[in-house]
């Protein structure tokens, strides 16, 4: 009798399991909850958990290991499965589950709507009582011009909790309001209820209402001029002009009358950050940024759902936009939008932004996030405590004698197998050494692998040349003998403790080989996998896994990635001034035709731009061969191993 592939040991019977919607959860040894999760069928979702351990993704492999049973909750609705899942997962804040981290360098203006004469201020504070926040803004100054601009139109409180007291107990006006700074009841020139009300229309134009303040002091500056008081008209001319430079601060991206959130989302197999950009009366308002660490595999449609569920779990009716843009479409979004539905009062549509003014918004959105993940990925690498704990943590993982504080990565990069080229970039103390960056043409290979094995052979005899290793001796240039200046050849300044390799096992054994053949088995290597994030060690049947908040992780996927983008750079380099060779590859056309075609077209970027029936009008070329050549010279996307 064929026994079972091996699974966890407390897997539940399949008849034990409901059918109904419900939410999940994995606890440890100790009952600490590890992963919450959502299933419209409990029994087809936990399935995918308790299938054999070999066919699980290595992170999910992980929770699953780590577990020790499993618990679930049936739920009437799918809608009521969203709500249990976002509380729980507040309340267990679960280890597996994604991660979040706002961006708190910001500041926001804030409406203290809880205090009985509420004011405006500039705060980082996202957690004041009963505030109504707008923003975030890029700078403090830009927070105060909006105010300074704002309280001319609708002049409300900005004077501090005790200056406010003080007034309102002696009679006499804050010094704010002597001096026309300040709108509050404090200024003794509205009652607690007037200011309500101009409060409540502050709020009302920040929150997209600007049309109707603007129809309003336009009829009323003509009124007033019509009355001949001019006085008044020009008060009304002034607001205008202020509600104008307001909105000149934020321009119109989208029609008038939409109020949309539009999410921009960047990730790799370890982060991923989250443009948020508040779009209410077709003006971007604000902008919040969000980095998610995530520790298992999870889809861009769950990422969605959790981004959603994120941002609006605690979220008031008011903040929730009748729009919501997103880049991919989450698989429960209906039950999602029902969601919505029930906290705002209203309807809610989830959309993804395909064309038009919207799906540019969008690429610009994605844009910020991208730049926001390299930014993120970068600012952990260079953290001096964080590399400090990267290079302790990788020298744990590999079994390094020492810490590896200086380490050297190696890509493969071709253009559908030709061309093909590699990079080496060099990290030292957790840093990159751009200076010390090399890039290696390969003239004739097999395949990466191949192409991999080359690079270290020739990188690797660098450090047997005496030249390159040992104090030149300095001559005697008083003896009678000819001194004679020979040229140093560049030289890699140290021997690596660490060579990276972009790969899985096949790239990870070539590289060993070459380091087998050189005679340099002292030095430490390591491959990381593109697709799981596996680390790969030489002669092992099974990758190292290194938790996804590992800081060691993140040090070999920047050098992996930097190796990468050095290896791309140098492949378009090389191909643009190769064009001759490049043209030589299309069948037909000769050395003569190749010169007669630069010189009618007069500069390689001239060519590449030509159409096939511009080409076909140089003598000689024919409708088929201008056809190839426009073809051949549209660039492919350059093709890296691993």
């Amino acid at each position: 009798m064929a026994r079972s592939a091996p699974t966890v040991p407390y897997k539940p019977n399949p008849g034990e399991i409901p059918t109904n919607p419900g939410v999940y959860r994995f606890r440890d040894r100790d009952g600490r909850v590890l992963y919450v999760g959502k299933a419209k069928n409990l029994r087809a979702r936990l399935s995918n958990y308790f299938a054999p351990l070999h066919t699980l993704h290595e992170r999910t492999r992980r929770m699953v290991t780590t577990a020790a049973s499993v618990e679930w909750t049936v739920v009437a609705t799918d809608v009521d499965s969203l709500q249990l899942e976002y509380q729980w997962i507040k309340e267990f804040d679960p280890p597996f589950n994604v991660r979040y981290k706002d961006d708190k360098s910001y500041p926001f203006m804030a409406i203290t709507l809880a205090d009985e004469a509420p004011r405006v201020i500039v705060t980082r504070n996202r957690r004041i009582p009963g505030a109504k926040y707008f923003g975030p803004y890029p700078k403090v100054w830009a927070v105060h011009d909006t105010i300074d601009l704002m309280i001319k139109v609708f002049p409300i409180r900005t004077c501090s909790d005790s200056s406010y007291k003080k007034a309102m107990a002696t009679g006499r006006p804050c010094f704010p309001g002597q001096i026309g700074r300040c709108g509050g009841p404090c200024s003794m020139k509205v009652t607690i209820e007037e200011h309500r009300a101009i409060v409540d229309d502050f709020i009302a134009f920040m929150s997209g209402g600007d049309q109707r303040f603007t129809k309003q002091l336009t009829a009323r500056m003509r009124e007033a001029s019509a009355a001949m008081d001019y006085e008044a008209a020009a008060v009304y001319r002034d607001r205008l002009h202020s509600i104008d430079a307001v909105l000149n601060k934020s321009a119109l991206v989208l029609a008038a009358d939409t109020d949309a959130d539009l999410f921009g989302i960047a990730e790799d197999e370890l982060a991923a950050t989250v443009q948020h950009f508040v779009i209410r009366g077709g003006r971007v308002r604000g902008v919040r940024a969000t980095t998610i660490e995530k520790e298992i595999d999870i889809s861009d449609g769950d990422l969605v759902d959790q981004v959603i569920q994120r941002t609006y779990g605690n979220a008031s009716g008011a903040d929730i936009p009748r729009q919501v843009l997103v880049p991919s479409m989450p698989d429960d979004a209906a039950d999602l939008e029902e969601w919505l539905r029930t906290r705002r009062g209203r309807s809610v549509t989830i959309q993804v932004a395909q064309r038009g003014r919207k799906a540019d918004l969008m690429r610009t959105a994605t844009l910020n996030a991208q730049q926001a993940l390299m930014l993120h990925k970068t600012r952990r690498t260079s953290d001096y405590v964080a590399r400090s704990q990267a290079l302790t943590d990788l020298q744990e993982a590999l079994d390094l004698a020492e810490a590896p504080l200086r380490i050297e990565c190696f890509d493969v990069s071709h253009l559908s197998g030709t061309n093909v080229v590699a990079s080496m970039v060099v990290f030292e103390d957790g840093l990159p050494r751009k200076d010390q960056y090399r890039s290696f043409g390969v003239a004739e290979t097999t395949d990466d692998t191949d192409s991999l094995y080359q690079v270290l052979t020739r990188r690797l005899a660098y450090l047997d040349r005496p030249e390159e290793n040992e104090t030149t001796p300095v001559p005697d240039v008083t003896s009678d003998e000819t001194v004679v200046t020979e040229r140093r050849r560049p030289r890699f300044a140290y021997r690596p403790q660490l060579l990276v390799v972009d790969g899985g096992k096949p790239q990870v054994e070539a590289a060993a080989r070459a380091l087998r053949d050189a005679g340099h088995e002292e030095i430490a290597l390591c491959g990381i996998a593109k697709r799981l994030e596996e680390v790969w060690l030489p002669g092992e049947e099974y990758p190292v896994i290194l938790p996804r908040t590992s800081e060691a992780l993140y040090l070999l996927q920047r050098l992996r990635d930097e190796a990468h983008r050095f290896a791309i750079t140098h492949q378009r380099k090389r191909r643009r001034r190769d064009i001759q060779s490049v043209l030589a590859e299309v069948p037909g056309l000769g050395e003569a035709r190749i010169k007669a075609l630069l010189r009618h077209f007069g500069s390689v970027s001239a060519l590449r731009k030509a159409t096939p029936e511009e080409i076909a009008e140089l003598p000689g070329v024919g409708p088929k061969l201008a056809a190839a050549i426009h073809s051949h010279l549209a660039e492919p996307a350059p093709v890296t191993s691993g």
